[in-house]
C-alpha cells in the first residue's frame, strides 16, 4: 500500500505497518553497515518493517581513477541522496567520512553512530609477514588511494614509494594477494573489522604516524530534515561522545575548506568532560606540515542540563538528543583550530596541494 510518499504493509492478521526503506552503496561493506542500522532499528522498533535498497555510486563505478581526480564531493552519496529526494528510501545509511561538510538541503545527518576504531591498519603482502613499515625493504611499494595517508606516511617513512590502489576492500585485498605490485597496503581499520578481517591487520597506525580522516570509523544516517518522525526514530541511534569528536572534526575540515584532494587529518578524544582535538595539514609530499591541538569543556553548565536541541544542523548534523551547549563547543573548537593552523600558513599549503594534485 502507497500514501503519499510512504509505503505500508498488511501483515496475515490485517495489523499494517509502515515501511522504512534504507538506502545503501552496493559493496559487501556498505550492505554489512547498513545490516548493523537495521538490526538496531528492528530491536528498538519491532513494529516497523525495514527494506534495504541497494544502488551503485559514482564512486563505485570509476575505479580506473584516483579518488582525489574524480573531484571530491558526493562520489559516494549523490545516487544515494538523489533516491531519499525521490521518497524512494526514507533513509540512507554511509560511512561517515564519505558525507561533505556541507549537506544538500533538505538533508540532514540524523544519527551519528558509536565509533569503531578509526585508525589506519597497514595490512602486508602474505611475503612480508611480520615485518612492519620501518623494517620494509628500501623502495617497497606501499597501496594508498589517500592523498591523506600518503604524505603523513612518506614523511615518517621516507624509504616507502606510494601508489595509488582503488576498489572496495575486497578488490584492494585480491591486488595485494594475487600480485606482487605492492609491498602493503593501508585501509581503515574500521571496514577490515566490520568485515570480520581483523586477522590482516598486521599493525594498526598510531596518531604519531598517521592521522585519520574526518569522520572515519563512524556511521552515518542521512535522512530528509523535514521528516521528522524518521528524525526521531533514528535519533537513538546517536553516541554522545562520537557526535561531539565528530562534530568538532567536520567544523575543522568546513572552516580549512578541505576536501579529499587535499591532505587533512585529525585526532580527537573525549576525557574528563573535556574534548581534545588535533588537526594537521600536509604538503602532498609530507615535506610541509602544521599541527596543532585545542581542547574545550563539554560538560553541561545547570541551565543546560535539560535543554538538548531544536532540530539544529551543525555541520550538517542534527543531535536532538545531545545537550545544544556540548555541541555549540565541539563547533567552535573546530573552527578554531582550522583558524590557527590558517593564521600560521595553512592555506598556502593546501592551495599548492591542491594544484599539484590537480596537475598530476
Amino acid at each position: 500500500m502507497e500514501e503519499g510518499p510512504y509505503k505500508y504493509i498488511r501483515d496475515g492478521n490485517g495489523k499494517v505497518s509502515r515501511v522504512i526503506r534504507i538506502g545503501t552503496r552496493k559493496s559487501q561493506l556498505a550492505r554489512i553497515q547498513t545490516d548493523s542500522v537495521a538490526d538496531k532499528l528492528k530491536e528498538l522498533y519491532p513494529d516497523v518493517h525495514l527494506e534495504i535498497v541497494a544502488m551503485s555510486t559514482t564512486g563505485d563505478m570509476i575505479l580506473d581513477r584516483a579518488l582525489s581526480k574524480i573531484g571530491e564531493k558526493s562520489l559516494f552519496t549523490k545516487e544515494l541522496e538523489n533516491a531519499l529526494e525521490r521518497n524512494e528510501v526514507d533513509l540512507v545509511v554511509h560511512s561517515l567520512k564519505d558525507l561533505p561538510t556541507s549537506l544538500p538541503a533538505g538533508f540532514t545527518i540524523g544519527a551519528v553512530l558509536k565509533r569503531e576504531n578509526p585508525h589506519d591498519a597497514v595490512v602486508l603482502h602474505p611475503s612480508n609477514t611480520g615485518k612492519t613499515l620501518d623494517t620494509l625493504p628500501e623502495k617497497s611499494v606501499i597501496g594508498t588511494s589517500s592523498l591523506r595517508r600518503a604524505a603523513q606516511l612518506k614523511k615518517r617513512f621516507p624509504h616507502l614509494e606510494f601508489k595509488d590502489i582503488r576498489g572496495n576492500l575486497n578488490t584492494r585485498l585480491k591486488k595485494l594477494d594475487e600480485k606482487d605490485d605492492f609491498a602493503a597496503i593501508i585501509l581503515a581499520a574500521a571496514g577490515l573489522k566490520r568485515m570480520g578481517w581483523e586477522n590482516r591487520i598486521s599493525m594498526i597506525l598510531e596518531p604519531e604516524d598517521c592521522m585519520y580522516a574526518v569522520g572515519q570509523g563512524a556511521l552515518a544516517v542521512e535522512v530528509r530534515a523535514r521528516d521528522a518522525d524518521i528524525l526521531e526514530m533514528v535519533s537513538v541511534l546517536h553516541d554522545p561522545d562520537t557526535v561531539l569528536r565528530c562534530i568538532a572534526e567536520r567544523a575543522f575540515l568546513k572552516q580549512l575548506e578541505g576536501g579529499c584532494s587535499v591532505p587533512v587529518a585529525v585526532h580527537t578524544k573525549v576525557k574528563d568532560s573535556q574534548l581534545y582535538l588535533t588537526g594537521a595539514v600536509y604538503s602532498l609530499d609530507g615535506s610541509q606540515s602544521i599541527k596543532e591541538t585545542m581542547q574545550t569543556s563539554i560538560a553541561p553548565g545547570d541551565e543546560s542540563l535539560e535543554r538538548v536541541d531544536e532540530q539544529v544542523q551543525r555541520v550538517g548534523v542534527t543531535a536532538i538528543k545531545v545537550p545544544a551547549e556540548a555541541q555549540d563547543a565541539a563547533e567552535r573548537l573546530g573552527v578554531k583550530l582550522a583558524d590557527l593552523l590558517l593564521s600560521k600558513g595553512a592555506k598556502e599549503i593546501l592551495t599548492v596541494a591542491r594544484q599539484l594534485n590537480d596537475a598530476r
